[in-house]
């Protein structure tokens, strides 16, 4: 590298190019074009999985404590009925492989927002607003803009975007030598100006260009993905046909989607020649237009807009047995929600009535309206009759929706009669310790066996409870607070003989302390390199 004792003799101008040169020297990759690396190219020299992961914990810590991060277990569970399929079909094609998977959450989220929206973030997570589910006509309409986020995760795209913003750097910093080049040889400031504009434009084409391959890139791995899947990748097709028409008629923001995923002709029309290959076959599903339904009612929480769902006329007899299924539920949830039961009770019959003279295969569709049945006993302060409604659904043990729905009958029966429903309360607390040893990260689970675990009187196990759905919400300090605690109280033997849970309670303890040292070690690092970064900045 020039020194900048030698750089003290040169001209002006011709020292700032020595300098600006030795600086890029170190990075022979400023060189290349500035393509898409080619798929399976490692991404790890702009990012390491181990810092993406890292990086999109920190973001998901804070999103996870917004008020719009919602977990609603029937929701869930029919976006992971959706997500996990998926998942499989990439992990069989190879697009994951074992150092991805071992590293990266593949975690599916949903977000309370009216806008049609979806988007990755690093580390693996996707999240889904309402409004994307809202307006989807299909599972298969939903499962292409999953799968092609999915696309974005495990293609690496942020990882490589990173790469590709710091060789952007450099051409702007071309324009810039090329500039004071100019002003010098010519005496002439607008020339100047007009080759660092030009530099600028270039670097900005080139980041555009990145993005438009990535894009084409995940509607082209992520069709794969969608058919093997085993959905319709008409899907795909009928989905940006949907997003083009928002596009014309001006979506006035109600369609992030469309600016953070520009549609292009080429993009269209390549989603469309590829469902000549794969023939519609599947009829609408009672399912979805019931998850159609219980989003548009839960993407605002405003007591107007669910008065505005609940209060909505009847269609006409004339409408279609789908739309008359997705108007009833939403009439029932939304009086559900606004503590109307008599009126939610109504609206379930009709949709009941619609979906049994309206479809033929309506099993799953039956056992949603089912737990909208458990939900509405349950705001109307019947928990005895939301535990039988419970009862009668098929046996299908390890469904997260039913579980946290019959911990919260449980435990509302309990407060009125501990002694006929202890045994059902025990029952659930085991249900919940063995869901939440399989999903570590379930803080809404925790929360649940927390609370069940009080109301037993297993203190140990409710503080542990507690601890988890605090360290799964990124709140480490609060977490490490419940746990210590907890070590208090078994080493005083205030808390009973229950020896796992307090040798658990020492093990987590020490785990998160340690985890806590390291980010905050991290922290400090991160610190220190842009005070580094700042001081070699003129």
């Amino acid at each position: 590298m020039t020194s900048l004792r030698h750089c003290a003799t040169l001209r002006p101008v011709a020292c700032l190019l020595a300098v600006c040169l030795g600086l890029m020297a170190p990075l022979p990759e400023a060189r290349a074009q500035l393509q898409l690396p080619a798929l399976g190219d490692a991404a790890s020299d702009d990012l390491s999985l181990g810092s993406e992961r890292r990086l999109g914990e920190q973001i998901m810590r804070d999103i996870r404590r917004d008020p719009d991060y919602l977990d609603d277990p029937v929701l869930l569970e029919y976006l992971n009925s959706i997500w996990q399929p998926l998942v499989a079909s990439a992990r069989k094609r190879g697009d994951i492989d074992p150092a991805l998977e071992g590293q990266f959450a593949l975690e599916a989220f949903l977000v309370r927002d009216r806008s049609v929206n979806a988007f990755a973030l690093p580390g693996g997570f996707v999240g889904i607003h309402l409004g994307l589910i809202a307006m989807t006509a299909s599972a298969e309409e939903l499962a292409s803009v999953m799968a092609h986020e999915l696309t974005h995760v495990t293609q690496r795209h942020i990882a490589r975007s990173i790469g590709n913003a710091q060789r952007s750097s450099l051409v702007s910093l071309g324009a810039l030598i090329l500039g004071v080049l100019a002003a010098s040889r010519a005496n002439n400031p607008d020339v100047a100006q007009a080759a660092i504009v030009g530099g600028q434009a270039a670097s900005m084409q080139g980041q555009l260009n990145f993005s438009r391959d990535m894009e084409r890139e995940a509607d082209r791995i992520g069709f794969g993905v969608l058919v093997s899947a085993g959905f319709d990748g008409a899907g795909m097709a009928t989905m940006f046909e949907k997003l083009d028409q928002a596009n014309r008629h001006n979506d006035a923001g109600a369609f992030p989607y469309l600016r953070s995923h520009p549609l292009t002709v080429d993009r269209m029309s390549e989603a469309r020649s590829r469902t000549l290959l794969t023939p519609v076959t599947r009829p609408a599903s009672p399912v979805h237009a019931l998850m159609q339904a219980r989003s548009r009612v839960l993407m605002d929480s405003t007591v107007d807009w669910q008065r505005r769902q609940g209060s909505a006329p009847s269609l006409t007899a004339a409408a279609p047995a789908m739309d008359q299924l997705s108007a009833s539920y939403s009439r029932a949830l939304a009086a559900s929600l606004l503590r109307e039961p008599d009126r939610a009770r109504l609206a379930l019959a009709d949709a009941r009535r619609w979906l049994s003279s309206g479809f033929s295969d309506r099993t799953r569709a039956e056992q949603v309206l089912d737990l909208l049945d458990v939900e509405i006993r349950l705001r109307a302060g019947d928990p005895r009759g939301a535990i039988e409604a419970l009862d009668r659904l098929p046996d299908r043990p390890g469904r997260r929706a039913v579980i946290l729905l019959r911990s919260q009958a449980t435990q509302d029966a309990f407060r009125t009669d501990p002694g006929t429903f202890r045994p059902g309360l025990q029952r659930t607390v085991e249900e919940l310790q063995a869901w939440a040893s399989l999903h570590p990260n379930d803080a809404e689970v925790w929360a649940a066996l927390g609370a069940s675990a009080e109301a037993l009187g297993l203190k140990l196990r409710a503080l542990r409870a507690q601890a988890e759905q605090r360290a799964a919400t990124g709140d480490l300090t609060g977490a490490i607070d419940r746990l210590r605690v907890g070590r208090s109280m078994s080493r005083g033997g205030s808390s009973g003989q229950d020896f796992v849970e307090a040798s658990i309670i020492d093990a987590r303890l020490r785990a998160l302390e340690a985890q806590r040292r390291q980010l905050m070690a991290d922290a400090r690092s991160d610190h220190s390199s842009r005070d580094d970064d700042n001081a070699g900045r003129p």
